[in-house]
């Protein structure tokens, strides 16, 4: 089942999704074009850094020099603020003489309380999935995300919905597209991450609790593009879902949410 947030007359109304149709908690049908889509989550979202393999790859010249001397040997995270989120078909604005670049990812849906889980027990603690493009001005250092490229207003879409964990089964072969107006431009796999969502999970857990409806974005893959305004960014997930996002320039995207 697909379960998802959306504004109906500027309530927030939780409904499930099966197919095209929406429908509201009481089963009544709803027309996608009489909701505005929210972001499905609501806790605390973190962000692993470098948990692509060919990323990680592509900077190992770089970790092995001073100051660092060798790769991160733990997951390098960072958190995408409240300020951050964004809904399905809704503007991500560009900076004006910035540069702005989507990062595709699997995001994972924390469903119930995990503190020093093993990597076994892991997924039972994993609600559902969903998609997430994690949107940053070009970064210098992997090993300190910085704030000002992450945490922009809007910055990290969400959703459409959240697919239960039991309709994705295995996280660990599915495949991740981003194309710009419809051509494919990023492709990868979570088959290719450095950590696995279960040791992800397992690892986070040794030293801080997830609590239900925090979300992982498990990891950008390689390659990242840089997009304009005008653009049309899409985010595809197998068995989770696609997740659209419209570039804008940042005075347009101010000027349009006051209207």
């Amino acid at each position: 089942m697909r379960h998802a947030l959306v504004e109906i007359n500027g309530e927030p109304t939780a409904v499930t999704v099966d197919g095209d149709r929406l429908r509201r908690a009481n089963g009544g049908p709803l027309a996608e074009d009489q909701a505005r889509w929210l972001p499905p989550v609501s806790g605390t979202v973190f962000g692993i850094a470098l948990n692509d393999r060919a990323l990680l790859e592509s900077h190992l010249d770089s970790f092995n020099q001073p100051p660092y001397e060798k790769p991160p040997t733990k997951p390098v995270l960072f958190i995408k603020t409240p300020n951050t989120r964004n809904g399905h078909r809704r503007p991500v604005a560009r900076p004006a003489g910035e540069r702005l670049q989507p990062g595709p990812s699997l995001g994972v849906v924390i469903g119930k309380t995990a503190s020093r889980v093993s990597e076994a027990d892991a997924l039972a603690h994993v609600a559902g999935y969903t998609v997430i493009n994690e949107f940053s001005l070009p970064e210098d250092s992997y090993y300190r995300p910085a704030v000002k490229a992450k945490c922009r207003d809007g910055f990290c879409p969400v959703g459409p919905w959240v697919t239960d964990a039991a309709d994705v089964g295995d996280p660990s072969g599915l495949g991740v597209r981003l194309t710009v107006n419809g051509e494919l431009r990023q492709e990868g796999n979570t088959g290719d991450f450095v950590r696995p969502v279960a040791r992800l999970i397992a690892e986070l857990s040794e030293f801080m609790t997830l609590h239900e409806g925090d979300v992982l974005i498990a990891g950008v893959p390689a390659g990242r593009v840089d997009v304009e305004p005008g653009d049309e960014v899409a985010v595809e997930i197998d068995k989770v879902g696609t997740l659209v996002s419209l570039v804008t320039e940042e005075d347009a995207t101010r000027e349009g949410d006051r209207s």
